[in-house]
């Protein structure tokens, strides 16, 4: 099937859910299907939660955000669970702005973006239906019709309460064009569209002076005065200001705190009330959701100033932090990467990371209490076990300070600086050491870094390029390895054969002359010094690994390389120990000889096939790794 075709099958499916009918006919639907009555905050938590909630470590991860939001899954429970869930009830919290706020390039207007777009894809489905009066600018909720005093006996019936009031255009409409019979009103489904302004609307503030309240609330048509006769019929108003296309769906106010008083205080009445004031008409009502999103300085500034007091208490304010895990960090690169037309361009395994250990250690506070530095603190904050360090002081830390993350590098200037390496290079790869350099070169023109800033950005850099320098020799070793996991798992049997023995204080069989002989504790105890097991503590470490065993093969499980992470990185360092001086010199020398020769083309090959470097990546590494083994 060709594009052209899909087009055309899908313009069919739109077809087919289109769908009118008379308010009573409407009511039937309504009896077989209550949720499409709901509210545009319900409408919304529901689409949230029907993309799916799982969770993860305490954390519910929401699928509707995952795919574009990466680390924030604190903050998007928080305002899932503390403003979307309540609202969504019809609990207080509903009568109140949403006001995300957060350091530049956060996520808040991603979050706001995929609301809107994800709200459109949900009206087209059954779960998200929308239906309005025919006719109606405003999309106006066909249950507005029902008259206040029958509202009582429709939610005996229906389950349903109603709120709200026919709008001055659909009041007239309902005696002139259907004399009064509620029941024959025509209703349709709608669909939501920020383009074609159906449900969804955004007020971008703009010179106060000029700006007009009619972009909010709509105005005067007044071509038709001379045939309506009057400024007050409904009929010579247009209902088109970004209140009245908001309805049913989500208004965002980009950058609110920016807008002229006159436009906030329309939201007064919008919030607490659920109607607005506009032209010489009763109050309108409204159901939409508001959504506004400002920087943590302009919100000080707001609720500083004693004239915002009334406003300030409608607001529920949701910190967007920054992201402060290096492998989420890294996803968001890739994402950006994946979106330009640079894609093509080969970025070397680990400089993305690089430039995340960077961005997320410029936004870490150091701990005053727990004895840990950036660098433990950011393993810890990205899911590694640090030694000393368990599951308690983790959430001890991230409850340290509520700042934390509100402050640091943004992701788009790194991003930036990753455009001009890769397009300052001009040729198929880039690395980790091009990365750091573009990011250092760039903060002598970044317009809003301090000198202070700068010397510990500076100090950042140097930590990063630190972290690599570990990563990039393990690499290389590893890849020096000849069947690296097989040379491992050796390595482990034999060091649990011998702790078994040790345990029990039996002997060992030797393979060869079958001669009793006593656990090795030389091989035992080069591979515990590897991870800094002391002589007192090495009984210890012995007895858990055999209860670990214990505890696997009770449930039917083998005990393998992965299954203990701690000695796992025991038996890697002590065959890179091991291994070190091979690798010092064949990725030193400048003229290899045959053998030499021969095992750099096998690492090179394997640093291709299974590591994710090409040629020139591969080799820019083995270079650099020498050097470093040279120092």
């Amino acid at each position: 099937m060709n594009f052209l075709d899909k087009v055309k099958n899908n313009r069919e499916h739109e077809r087919k859910l289109e769908w009118q009918g008379t308010f009573s006919e409407y009511l039937e639907l309504v009896k077989e299907r209550p949720e499409i009555a709901q509210s545009a905050h319900a409408r919304l938590y529901n689409m949230i939660k029907h993309a799916g909630i799982r969770d993860e470590d305490g954390t519910k991860k929401f699928r509707f955000f995952e795919n574009d939001i990466y680390g924030l899954e604190e903050a998007i429970e928080r305002l899932v669970e503390e403003y979307f869930h309540p609202a969504a009830k019809r609990l207080d919290v509903r009568k109140r702005i949403l006001l995300l706020m957060g350091p530049v390039s956060g996520g808040k207007s991603t979050i706001v973006t995929l609301l809107k777009k994800g709200l459109e894809q949900f009206s087209k489905t059954d779960e998200g239906a929308i239906y309005a009066i025919k006719g109606c600018p405003m999309h106006e909720d066909p249950m507005h019709l029902v008259p206040d005093e029958m509202r009582e006996e429709f939610y005996e019936e229906y389950g349903i309460r109603i709120e709200g009031h026919l709008s001055p255009l659909n009041t007239m409409r309902l005696e002139q064009e259907y004399g009064g019979c509620l029941e024959d009103v025509m209703v349709e489904r709608v669909f939501l569209s920020e383009d074609k302004r159906v449900g969804i609307g955004t007020f971008s503030p703009s010179d106060p002076k000029s700006q007009d309240i009619a972009d909010l609330t709509g105005s005067i048509d007044f071509s038709t005065i001379a045939e309506y006769g009057s400024e007050s019929d409904p009929r010579a108003y247009r209902f088109d200001g970004e209140l009245n296309k908001a309805n049913r769906g989500l208004m965002e106010f980009q950058e609110m705190l920016k807008c002229d008083e006159k436009f906030l205080w329309h939201l007064l009445s919008l919030t607490q009330e659920g109607n607005f004031k506009a032209g010489r008409f009763a109050l309108i009502s409204a159901d939409e959701l508001i959504v506004a999103h400002t920087n943590e300085s302009e919100y000080r500034s707001f609720i500083s100033n004693k004239k915002n007091e009334a406003l300030h208490s409608r607001i529920i304010v949701m910190p967007i932090p920054y992201n402060l895990k290096v492998s989420d960090e890294e996803l968001i690169y890739e994402k950006m990467i994946r979106e330009s037309d640079m894609a093509h361009v080969h970025i070397a395994p680990h400089a993305l990371k690089t430039a995340a250990i960077f961005s997320v250690l410029t936004r870490l506070k150091e701990s005053k209490s727990r004895g840990i530095d950036l660098v433990k603190k950011m393993r810890l904050y990205d899911g590694e076990n640090v030694e000393g360090f368990n599951a308690a002081d983790l959430t001890e830390l991230k409850t340290e300070f509520q700042d934390e993350g509100m402050s640091g590098i943004d992701p788009r200037y790194v991003i930036n600086r990753i455009s001009s390496a890769i397009i300052r290079k001009d040729v198929s790869s880039i690395n980790a050491l091009d990365v750091l350099r573009s990011v250092k070169e760039g903060l002598d023109h970044h317009p809003s870094i301090s000198k202070e800033d700068k010397e510990s950005y500076m100090n950042f850099i140097a930590l990063a390029r630190k972290e690599y320098d570990e990563i990039a020799k393990r690499e290389v070793q590893k890849a020096f390895v000849y069947s690296f996991e097989e040379s491992a798992k050796t390595l482990m049997d034999n060091y649990l054969d011998n702790v078994e023995a040790y345990c029990n204080k039996n002997k060992l069989r030797d393979p060869i002359t079958g001669d009793e002989m006593d656990p090795d504790e030389k091989l035992m105890r080069s591979i515990e010094e590897q991870i800094g097991i002391s002589e007192n503590a090495k009984k210890a470490f012995r007895e858990e690994i055999l209860i670990r065993i214990s505890a696997y093969a009770r449930k039917g499980k083998r005990f393998d390389y992965q299954s203990h992470e701690r000695l796992r990185e025991a038996i890697q360092k002590k065959l890179f120990a091991d291994l070190k001086d091979v690798v010092k010199i064949t990725t030193s020398t400048k003229t290899p000889d045959e053998t030499q020769l021969k095992r750099i083309n096998e690492v090179i090959a394997r640093l291709i096939d299974e590591y994710g470097y090409n040629s020139t990546s591969a080799n820019e590494l083995l270079k650099y790794v020498g050097s470093l083994l040279n120092r």
